[in-house]
């Protein structure tokens, strides 16, 4: 069933909830094991984040992100048709450097840390993770 015009082609409800989902999916497993496992005695040296983060929030946050960024995806590469990797990597590209803007750059330049040349290698080497991953997939939930 199509729920709108973009770029002239159909954008069906599948589509955009697979989108939803190839964001969701791979982000929150990331997000978590990422920030409260893998790296987490260094993000607790850096002494920014609160010992008992609010999980729900958290995923609350990434839902909206990926409602807009799979709504986003066929508007703004319309005429990509069935090919994945050149414009999911390009998509992954464009939200990792707005992400990293928010994410890294801003908190970095607000918050009081223990080192931010630590936190600016750790949130970009994450927003790089998730993006290298979220782009392809995000193309393959909106191929044609």
């Amino acid at each position: 069933m199509a729920i709108t015009e973009a770029g002239g082609g159909v954008v069906s409800r599948s589509n955009f909830w697979l989108g939803v989902a190839a964001y969701l999916v791979p982000t929150f497993p990331i997000a978590y094991v990422w920030h409260l496992v893998l790296f987490a005695p260094a993000y607790d040296a850096l002494d920014i984040y609160r010992p008992d983060p609010i999980i729900p929030f958290g995923f609350a946050s990434m839902v909206i992100q990926g409602v807009i960024f799979s709504w986003a995806y066929p508007r703004l590469l319309p005429g990509r048709g069935s090919a994945i990797f050149k414009p999911g990597l390009s998509y992954g590209f464009a939200l990792a450097a707005l992400s990293w803007s928010f994410t890294t750059l801003a908190v970095a330049a607000k918050n009081l840390m223990s080192s931010v040349p630590t936190y600016m290698l750790l949130e970009t080497g994450f927003t790089v993770l998730q993006f290298a991953i979220v782009g392809p997939l995000m193309a393959l939930a909106h191929r044609r």
